[in-house]
């Protein structure tokens, strides 16, 4: 699966988990490393939607960081460290 599919699902799990009011992340528990690979993505988007809620402010700030190296390197450290949280609670998706 390419990386667009991976931000797809990932930006489908974000959708879902601003539908709802209720608990959207009911476990850390994912079949694939692919789909714990997206869930990692959207814990990252989740926290930064937390943190600045309005999403237009967020959208003009994306230019600022999108194309700065540093920002985009310290992005993929979160989504790093939330797969590796996420591959724990799979058991590293051991058979």
């Amino acid at each position: 699966m390419a990386i667009s599919s991976t931000v797809a699902t990932a930006d489908k799990h974000e959708a879902e988990a601003t539908d709802s009011t209720d608990t959207w992340l009911p476990s850390l528990i994912t079949e694939t490393p692919q789909e714990g690979f997206a869930l990692a993505i959207t814990l990252s988007q989740k926290g930064v939607a937390t943190t600045q809620p309005d999403a237009e402010v967020r959208k003009e700030q994306r230019p600022e960081y999108a194309q700065d190296p540093d920002s985009l390197i310290a992005v993929s450290h979160v989504i790093a460290t939330h797969f590796q949280t996420v591959a724990a609670a799979n058991d590293y998706w051991r058979e």
